[in-house]
């Protein structure tokens, strides 16, 4: 039977030859994203920019083009809705009001008077206002998690392997964080708590892609004892590539309905991880291999060039 194959066995590809080129490209990428992220800025939440949430049960399925227009005459800035549970319950989501507590209050009123304008009888369950004091401490808290996983897959991967592979990985994953920053300020997706999930989700798949790949290469280090590191790294890739790409387009064409029809709550969220899935699977090849051979070309093969290529021959008496 046969058995179509993306990538064919017993490739060759000179990854490394593109070495410099990848990592130019890389870094160009991410200091355009730096800047981005300054200027014109990312599309904050209401999480992270404070607001008020209102959750409420309609009479009858929600028709959220009607809404989204209605509440777009209230004049109250950016405006969130989120269907949950039944096609009745409606989550609003309204940006910080200019003013005091009681500016937040009175949009909150103007929206449940149009609530109940078209919908008689709406039951407004639950209103919730998010302070700027709260919005602050949420944004340190994001900020302090992808802190801490970036440390903890450091120490992981030091752990595990030379110094060296901790060292390419956690660049590379500063890389990715950083061009997915760009992105969603590119696409003014909003950033919020979700968006942190979504991040710390694209980091959790690269650095899975980067400990095989990095595996097969201290798997290749014992067993070829005087290849040359930047071929052994090839040889490394090649020999994962399969695993890696059908890994990779698994997650992606089980991401892409969530990203069509997941409504609102994780389409954002969907769509950047389309994105970091892309990004982490080439940032594997290369990005992370290419810092591995810079970083252990004399150190990971110290000693190799003395070491005989084959043992000597008996010598006939």
């Amino acid at each position: 039977m046969y058995k179509l194959r993306l990538i064919p066995d017993n490739t060759n590809y000179p990854f490394m030859k593109g070495r410099i080129i990848g990592l130019a490209l890389s870094a160009f990428l991410s200091v355009v994203s730096v800047v981005l992220f300054f200027y014109p800025g990312m599309n904050y939440g209401i999480d992270f920019k404070g607001g008020t949430v209102i959750e409420a049960r309609l009479t009858q399925a929600a028709d959220f083009p009607a809404l989204r227009e209605a509440m777009h005459k209230l004049e109250l800035g950016q405006v969130a809705l989120q269907e949950f549970g039944s096609k009745q319950d409606v989550l609003i989501r309204l940006g910080r009001q200019d003013g005091d507590d009681a500016a937040a209050q009175r949009a909150a009123d103007k929206v449940r008077t149009a609530l109940n304008q078209a919908y008689p009888g709406t039951e407004i369950r639950r209103v919730e206002a998010v302070g700027a004091s709260v919005s602050d401490e949420l944004f340190k808290d994001g900020m302090i998690a992808m802190g801490l996983a970036l440390v903890a897959m450091l120490a992981y991967i030091w752990f595990r392997f030379e110094w060296q592979f901790g060292i390419g990985a956690v660049v590379t994953l500063v890389l990715d964080v950083t061009k997915t920053v760009g992105f969603y300020v590119i696409t003014d997706i909003q950033f919020n708590l979700v968006a942190v999930a979504a991040v710390l989700t694209i980091m959790g798949f690269s650095i899975n892609d980067k400990v095989v790949v990095y595996d097969r290469v201290r798997e290749n280090l014992r067993k070829y004892k005087v290849l040359p590191l930047r071929e052994l790294i090839d040889k490394s890739i090649n020999e994962t590539l399969n695993r890696t790409i059908n890994t990779s387009i698994t997650i992606f064409l089980s991401t892409i309905p969530l990203a069509l029809f997941g409504g609102e709550a994780v389409q954002g969220f969907a769509i950047v991880l389309l994105f970091g899935i892309v990004l982490a699977t080439s940032s594997s090849i290369f990005i992370a291999a290419p810092i591995l051979l810079f970083l252990g070309e004399n150190k990971l093969r110290r000693g190799a060039a003395e070491l005989p290529t084959a043992p000597p021959k008996p010598t006939a008496r």
